[in-house]
């Protein structure tokens, strides 16, 4: 079956285990778990350290997994977001460095799964960036099948604000793209952690990707979004998305969740769906974020039983 759950980037300023409470106190059944490394965040959403992978030993392994099941609630994912191809090369190290220390952490905790992106060289074009990423990827991917993890790849751009732009800054974004990330770097344990709010706002179905990838789909985010046609009309599409496209909860966009869940179900998808948050109504106070968890549990609890 489906499982409801979020992305627990959302409350930063938690502990773990007040995180799996909260997750339990509303209902959700799992929680993705987020592993950057400890440190200042360099953009929203980010710099979330819920479990820290250098410093997880056996005992604390124990101890979270034990927390687990007395509350009811499984971790989903282990969660790392970084620019692996970025412009900067140091920076693209240290990502590199740190995805390799969350894959190996994932079996520690009973877990098969993580998530992450791509990233590119947001200077480059696709074909540019190409050689850099298989020199890159296959290593990381080599290492997750010795480990038995998966790799599911976020579909986000990354090309919401100016310092993104012209190419973004991860290169997963269409079908086309995801159908030669698998060929040419030949892994089963490479898939798709997809949201289908990255569709809308590029004027894609969001839909079919259920159905021709349903294989390569190890996680689901559920994000709205709603496109502003009127600010689109006044900027065009070649503006910064931010510009004319606002995330929103589940229910408060342009997503028929109802819908997309059919076509979800259909297809055979029977993995975790975790809500992504990323509605700035909801940002003002850590009450006001938890509300927006249980606002979306109420709502997609209509669709998928816990």
């Amino acid at each position: 079956m489906m499982r409801l759950g979020f992305v627990s980037a959302i409350l930063p300023d938690l502990s773990l285990d007040d995180v799996l409470h909260a997750a339990a106190d509303i209902g959700y059944s799992c929680v993705e778990i987020m592993c950057w490394p400890p440190s200042k965040a360099e953009r929203r959403y980010a710099g979330v350290t819920h479990i820290d992978v250098l410093a997880l030993s056996k005992e604390s392994a124990a101890r979270i997994m034990a927390l687990q099941k007395s509350l009811g609630v499984s971790i989903s994912a282990l969660g790392y977001y970084p620019n692996c191809l970025a412009h900067d090369e140091s920076e693209a190290e240290r990502s590199v460095e740190h995805l390799k220390q969350v894959i190996t952490a994932a079996p520690k905790l009973g877990l098969n799964t993580i998530n992450t992106f791509i990233g590119r060289d947001h200077t480059k074009s696709v074909d540019e960036n190409w050689p850099r990423l298989l020199k890159t990827w296959k290593p990381i991917v080599d290492l997750a099948e010795a480990n038995g993890v998966r790799i599911g790849i976020e579909n986000c751009p990354m090309l919401f604000t100016k310092d993104e732009w012209p190419g973004g800054k991860n290169i997963a974004t269409s079908p086309a793209i995801w159908r030669r990330l698998f060929s040419d770097l030949g892994s089963p344990n490479l898939g798709l952690n997809y949201d289908p709010s990255h569709m809308i706002f590029q004027c894609m179905d969001h839909l079919k990707p259920m159905r021709d990838f349903i294989d390569r789909i190890f996680h689901v985010h559920a994000k709205d979004v709603r496109v502003d046609q009127h600010k689109l009309d006044e900027v065009g599409v070649f503006a910064y998305p931010n510009l004319y496209h606002t995330p929103k909860l589940p229910g408060l966009g342009d997503i028929d969740w109802g819908k997309f869940f059919s076509v979800l179900g259909d297809a055979g998808y029977q993995g975790p769906v975790c809500v992504e948050v990323e509605d700035r109504t909801y940002e003002g106070s850590i009450e006001n974020r938890k509300e927006s968890l249980a606002q979306s549990y109420r709502y997609l609890s209509q669709f998928v039983a816990r």
